[in-house]
């Protein structure tokens, strides 16, 4: 199973970072969709972050594994824009827990 972690800031509801763990077992490697549509998701939002905002998340990647913590972001228009790729990503992994939930588990939790 993946299991998701979203980390909030409990007073504003901003989205800190995230980690993905696991791999989701519903096929066999390399033809997996499950784990190949988070991947794509949370890979796809990081690099989205640095190219279109020019913001570069603190990242750890192996292999079943994917970790990304947003530093202070003092310009609001910029911080704006991270906060809605990655709320984008949440809505994404939630519609893919939708469907194949028994495969991905997501926990939010607000620090």
């Amino acid at each position: 199973m993946i299991s998701v972690r979203i980390t909030r800031l409990s007073d504003l509801g901003t989205i800190v970072g995230f980690e993905v763990k696991g791999h989701a077992g519903y096929a066999k490697r390399g033809e997996d969709i499950v784990c190949a549509g988070v991947s794509a998701v949370t890979v796809g939002t990081v690099n989205s972050i640095e190219t279109l905002t020019g913001i570069s998340m603190d990242t750890s990647m192996k292999n079943g594994f994917l970790s990304g913590t947003l530093s202070s972001v003092e310009d609001f228009d910029t911080s704006a824009k991270v906060q809605l790729l990655l709320e984008s990503m949440v809505v994404m992994l939630n519609d893919i827990a939708e469907s194949y939930g028994k495969y991905i588990q997501i926990q939010q939790v607000n620090i």
